[in-house]
């Protein structure tokens, strides 16, 4: 049996839909991660338009927009503060020049100091942690080291309890 070259083609198949949200710590995680990936490539080619790249940016994930609002926060929040996080770790960074901090190791310490320093319902503790588990999982073995390390001096100069958000 031939094909009828008359027919119309068929119909693409329905688009696939995006998973099902998360539990509210997976969710902060999904947000934490987006938020490294996006702010890595932003630290590499600054959009144009920022609005319109995050769309984009949000589009290819997972899960609806929604689900990463704590990650557009952190977005948000890290753009706007980088030159004082930048400033903060320039500072800290002792023996160790800021132009030969790792990438990624920049961005994880810029979204955690954001974390600490700005988001006051966050122990920095939980920031802490979560930096270390985004080195372990983007960046390479010796990273958390250098990473706890510059995170911990900050935490003592943060004057508020390091459990308690």
């Amino acid at each position: 049996m031939t094909a009828d070259p008359a027919a119309a083609p068929a119909a693409p198949p329905p688009p696939a839909s995006k998973a099902p949200p998360r539990g509210p710590f997976a969710q902060r995680r999904d947000g934490r991660v987006a938020a490294l990936q996006y702010l890595f490539a932003w630290s590499m080619n600054v959009p144009q338009n920022l609005a319109v790249d995050l769309s984009y940016f949000f589009d290819t994930l997972e899960h609806p927009r929604d689900h990463y609002a704590f990650g557009e926060e952190l977005i948000n929040g890290v753009i706007e503060q980088v030159a004082d996080l930048d400033a903060s770790i320039k500072g800290l960074a002792h023996n160790w020049e800021f132009s030969r901090i790792a990438r990624m190791d920049l961005t994880i310490l810029r979204l955690a100091m954001y974390e600490m320093k700005f988001r006051k319902d966050i122990p920095p503790i939980v920031s802490i942690n979560e930096a270390i588990d985004l080195s372990k999982q983007f960046s390479s073995g010796d990273s958390r080291r250098f990473i706890n390390g510059i995170l911990d001096r900050f935490k003592d100069q943060l004057g508020r309890d390091a459990r308690k958000a």
